[in-house]
């Protein structure tokens, strides 16, 4: 069995957890968890995106991370993500998440400055090579405005830390792409959720996703659906999955905002999206209660 099998699947992002006063609540990050556990969720992305990491100190995103190994060890994958604005932060928070127990590292490229190829990979190898960890590099274009090139990737694959790639480009084509380039095995998660299925066919082993942890069982059913060869389900069920994101990305206030509320309509309260995200407008909240209210339906239809 492939050493690399831990990874396949289905890998919420983690949302960021606050008290009511914006500060890290380690009691909250415990709950959501601890629910992902409950609802059969084998693996995490920590840190990331989703995790508000860039509107977060150092010290802060090593506290998440502590008090999520605290839950999770022994029974998540749990892949962090370590990317920083600059290198020596990134290799700090490598070899902290080395100490924490974490399965997998994983980080965006540079953001801000227009960089070279060659110090992009300067960047990643550095992270890499900081542990003996697993390594995945996160390729989303469309927000940091680089774009993994071939020459990049194959040399990154060099490395034996560099075991695959999270790519959040939008183009499925991308995903094959990176599973016919590499000369040894590698992981390729899906990024885009709308496209789940899309990137599945084209060689994704999984996927990682920012919406995924409002509604896991939707998304575990679709995975379900599509490792049984069921097309026409899985198809429908993407259908519908795309058309809740759409209503996610609809309302006043930023998505990770809308998507906590309707975590907090499902028993988990985990704050607000930290300023400059902006939180969702009272006169939405009952939009929000429909959406709820429709993934509810979903989840009965489907996962019964």
């Amino acid at each position: 069995m492939s050493k690399l099998n831990k990874y396949r699947g289905v890998f919420p992002a983690l949302y960021a957890c606050y008290d009511d006063a914006g500060d890290i609540s380690p009691e909250r990050i415990h709950k959501l968890v601890q629910h992902f556990i409950d609802k059969g969720v084998k693996g995490l992305y920590v840190g990331g995106s989703s995790g508000e990491c860039i509107y977060q100190t150092l010290d802060e995103r090593k506290l998440v991370l502590e008090e999520v190994m605290k839950v999770a060890k022994g029974k998540m994958t749990i892949i962090a993500h370590i990317g920083a604005p600059n290198t020596r932060d990134s290799v700090m928070l490598a070899k902290h998440a080395k100490g924490c127990g974490v399965d997998a590292l994983s980080s965006i490229p540079p953001i801000y400055f227009p960089l070279s190829d060659k110090s992009v990979e300067a960047y990643w190898t550095a992270m890499a090579t900081a542990t003996d960890l697993d390594f995945f590099i996160y390729n989303i274009p469309q927000l940091t405005n680089y774009n993994l090139s071939p020459t990049v990737y194959k040399n990154l694959l060099k490395l034996p830390q560099v075991v695959g790639v999270k790519n959040s480009s939008m183009a499925v084509l991308d995903i094959m792409t990176k599973k016919m380039m590499a000369d040894k095995e590698v992981i390729v998660f899906n990024g885009p959720d709308e496209q789940y299925i899309g990137g599945r066919m084209m060689g994704a082993d999984g996927g990682i996703g920012g919406t995924y942890g409002a509604m896991p069982e939707l998304y575990l059913k679709l995975e379900e659906f599509y490792a049984a060869g069921e097309a026409k389900k899985a198809q429908e069920l993407q259908m519908i999955l795309n058309d809740f994101i759409t209503e996610l990305c609809s309302f006043s206030g930023h998505m990770y905002s809308v998507i906590k509320e309707v975590l907090k309509l499902r028993g988990v309260n985990i704050g607000t999206g930290r300023p400059p995200l902006l939180p969702v407008d009272p006169a939405d909240m009952g939009k929000v209660k429909e959406l709820n209210q429709k993934i509810e339906v979903a989840i009965k239809k489907y996962c019964s």
